[in-house]
């Protein structure tokens, strides 16, 4: 009763790709959430974007992909070469390809801001952030100008007091 060195190698086959693709990422995205630094949340969303894109593509082409010999193993190395800290493939790729197309125009936008406007972005959320990097984009900075000086000037903000309640302050 030998278990042959093809039977596990075929089992060891099979749980190191969840592993490595899902196993392995969750754990790693999490621990970035927690963490203070922007580097690994840029290498783990960009790993899970690519994961996505990778899977959509391969379900879409199985039919030609489950006649290479050897794609599972393939697709191993990839994933590996992404997920797997001594290479960081996921920032490799988000840097050199993604922010040349995406991050051109954060920069143009960010580089026509002035310190005041620089100063209300970082207190917004990046879902926010976004939205008013792409009107600024589309009307300029001057437009965001006046949103601002009108926001200040007839804007309220709401202080709570030490009782509970709410005082408004103009």
């Amino acid at each position: 009763m030998g278990i042959s060195l093809w039977t596990v190698a075929v089992q060891l086959h099979t749980i190191a790709g969840p592993i490595l693709m899902l196993v392995y990422p969750l754990y790693a995205s999490i621990m970035a959430i927690e963490s203070p630094f922007k580097e690994d949340d840029t290498q783990w969303l960009t790993y899970w974007v690519l994961y996505s894109v990778f899977s959509l593509a391969e379900l879409g082409f199985d039919p030609i992909l489950s006649w290479i010999p050897m794609w599972y193993t393939f697709k191993l190395i990839c994933i590996g070469w992404l997920v797997l800290p001594q290479f960081r493939g996921a920032a490799y790729v988000y840097d050199n390809y993604v922010r040349k197309y995406v991050g051109a125009t954060a920069a143009q936008v960010d580089a026509r801001l002035t310190p005041e406007q620089r100063h209300y972005l970082s207190k917004m959320s990046p879902e926010s952030r976004n939205s008013v990097a792409q009107f600024i984009h589309e009307n300029g900075p001057e437009a965001f100008d006046k949103i601002i000086q009108t926001a200040t000037v007839t804007g309220r903000t709401v202080k709570p007091t030490p009782n509970g309640e709410t005082q408004e302050r103009y």
